[in-house]
């Protein structure tokens, strides 16, 4: 277990693009009929729900598999998700065994976990971010004694 919590940070950036990449395909497939196209029939330009699920599930997986606004990414796939769940599924069963949902409750927990745990490693917002300047020794140090002048003093 020890071996694990070592690579904690790594295992969650593993998971977190794996669920991006899987997510943004999704909608990559009911958009541009790709991938093995949609899931039942592709829906119109700009149709409620579906076409715009398609447009949250590539925009949104894509931030996330790169680490980019991941947990506000996050959050809105995971809603996104559950109202797929809870309106397109639910009415056909309690369960989502019964109903169809098990990726979309799958999609849905996984993605509130992100946003819960946080990116990982391996981010792409960690690398556009500005470092902060590495501090040198002699920084911390107070000034004592006079400070050179420019005037020559006259005797």
């Amino acid at each position: 277990m020890e071996a694990l919590e070592k690579r904690r940070e790594h295992v969650i950036a593993l998971f977190r693009i794996v669920t991006g990449l899987l997510f943004a395909c999704h909608g990559a497939a009911t958009l541009f009929d790709v991938l093995g196209g949609p899931h039942g029939a592709a829906p119109d330009f700009a149709a409620w729900p579906g076409w715009w699920a398609a447009v949250v599930q590539l925009v949104g997986g894509t931030l996330v598999l790169c680490g980019l606004a991941t947990r506000p990414a996050a959050i809105l796939c995971s809603g996104s998700m559950a109202y797929a769940y809870f309106v397109e599924h639910q009415p056909d069963g309690l369960f989502p065994i019964e109903n169809g949902g098990e990726a979309a409750a799958m999609f849905c927990w996984s993605f509130l976990l992100v946003a819960a745990v946080g990116p990982g490693r391996w981010t792409l917002g960690s690398r556009l971010r500005p470092r902060p300047r590495p501090r040198r020794r002699d920084e911390d140090r107070p000034v004592t004694g006079s400070l050179p002048t420019d005037t020559p003093t006259s005797a």
